[in-house]
């Protein structure tokens, strides 16, 4: 394709999606341009910062927001300290970059104090660190409003790595998603790094047959193998991307495709007919234009995610402090 019909097809691609994210769920796009105007650009200098210093703090933030979107809905819930809080629950281990989000929300009290919701400066920085590894942009809906219960027994809504796609696809419907929803939400696993503990059972003794998980490529298993042998340090990071980790863009589809994908969930993707279809045309052979596909679909599956269960209006409260309740 000419480099003329690619820039033609992104303007189109971008212009539609502008389009189509205008309202959701009684959000709405410049919810803040009278009552905050910085707001956006106070969020995304402070991601900027932290990200130029580590890099890795972008999917910890994208994380971030999806561990808070699965639990009481898009709310913040998952900021709140507490001895029995949702950040404490064993499927939020080694969630990051609440330091990121607590001094975004402390600029922005010194210029538009009890205005800005925590729940909409995790949106925002989700956004932002996908767009800073390169990976696209969006306009955010806003307006929402922090939750007051925050409960580490509600984390079980949360995908597991080990989940087998009916699990997985259940988990989504739960909250009002389907198929395409799940696999391009698992998509930003193209930025993420998992630790070793997580997934080194696929690799020596799988389900206690004394072999490793049959769906990892024989070529990737010896790689695997060798930056978590069986004695290693489980919290070893590694990346969910073998091709470009750090880069947001479609190679993490192929890896599916090819057996290569580092965690059981995303591999099972694979297996199962409808997921397997949407894998496919992200990881298609269409030089670009698989890259264009997933660019245009992630921004609208974040939307839809980040409109989980939202409180607005009179609901929930503004928090002065993120990690705790007013």
């Amino acid at each position: 394709m000419a480099a003329s019909g690619m820039a033609a097809l992104l303007f189109l691609f971008t212009a539609l999606l502008r389009i189509s994210l205008v309202h959701s769920q009684g959000l709405q796009r410049g919810f803040y341009d009278s009552i905050c105007p910085d707001a956006e650009d106070i969020v995304r200098s402070t991601v900027e910062q932290y990200y130029d210093k580590d890099a890795t703090i972008a999917p910890g933030l994208l994380r971030l927001h999806f561990h808070d979107c699965f639990v009481q809905g898009c709310d913040a819930s998952v900021l709140i300290s507490g001895a029995s809080s949702e950040r404490t629950a064993p499927q939020n281990f080694g969630l990051r970059g609440f330091e990121v989000i607590d001094d975004a929300k402390s600029q922005l009290e010194a210029v538009c104090p009890g205005v800005v919701s925590c729940a909409d400066i995790l949106a925002l920085a989700a956004r932002d660190a996908v767009d800073l590894t390169g990976g696209p942009s969006w306009p955010v809906p806003l307006g929402r409003r922090d939750g007051r219960v925050s409960s580490a027994a509600d984390a079980k809504a949360l995908p597991s790595p080990a989940d087998p796609v009916s699990v997985q696809r259940q988990k989504f419907a739960d909250q009002g998603l389907t198929d395409r929803d799940l696999v391009t939400s698992v998509g930003a696993h193209t930025i993420g790094q998992t630790d070793c503990r997580f997934f080194s059972y696929r690799l020596f003794n799988f389900t206690a047959t004394g072999n490793a998980d049959p769906t990892i490529s024989p070529a990737f298993l010896p790689q695997l193998r060798a930056l978590c042998p069986p004695n290693g340090d489980p919290g070893r990071r590694v990346a969910l991307d073998r091709d470009t980790p750090g880069a947001f863009d479609a190679s993490f589809f192929k890896n599916v495709r090819d057996g290569n994908a580092v965690l059981e969930s995303d591999q099972r993707l694979w297996g199962d007919a409808a997921t397997q279809a949407v894998v496919q045309k992200y990881a298609g052979n269409i030089r670009g234009l698989f890259g264009l596909r997933f660019a245009f679909e992630f921004p609208r599956a974040m939307v839809r995610m980040s409109s989980i269960g939202v409180k607005t209006g009179g609901q929930g409260e503004i928090r002065r402090r993120c990690s705790r309740i007013n």
